[in-house]
């Protein structure tokens, strides 16, 4: 497992999008399977993948807010605040020993 800071974690949720045609309204339907609920759609491929990348920051954003841990994504983890202090080596400064 490797951590990886929000922008590369967005970049490895996109590479589990799905894409579909819906003819019936004439849209492209984007889903991440992987985010629960976390979809959109657009007029093609593009809009539907801006579209995406925006309701990805969403609801990790909204994840994090309400203290959610967020998923492993292909070996990769969003790394926070909470990471960087449990990997920080501790270290004992004599002003305060």
């Amino acid at each position: 497992m490797k951590y990886v800071s929000f922008k590369e974690y967005v970049r490895e949720i996109l590479k589990t999008a799905e894409y579909k045609k819906d003819h019936k309204i004439g849209c492209v339907v984007a889903v991440v399977p992987v985010l629960p609920g976390c979809m959109t759609q657009g007029d093609n491929f593009e809009e539907a993948r801006d579209n995406l990348i925006d309701a990805i920051e969403l609801w990790l954003t909204v994840g994090l807010r309400e203290g959610e841990e967020m998923p492993l994504i292909n070996e990769v983890k969003l790394v926070t605040a909470v990471e960087l202090l449990e990997e920080a080596p501790v270290t004992r400064d004599a002003t305060y020993a």
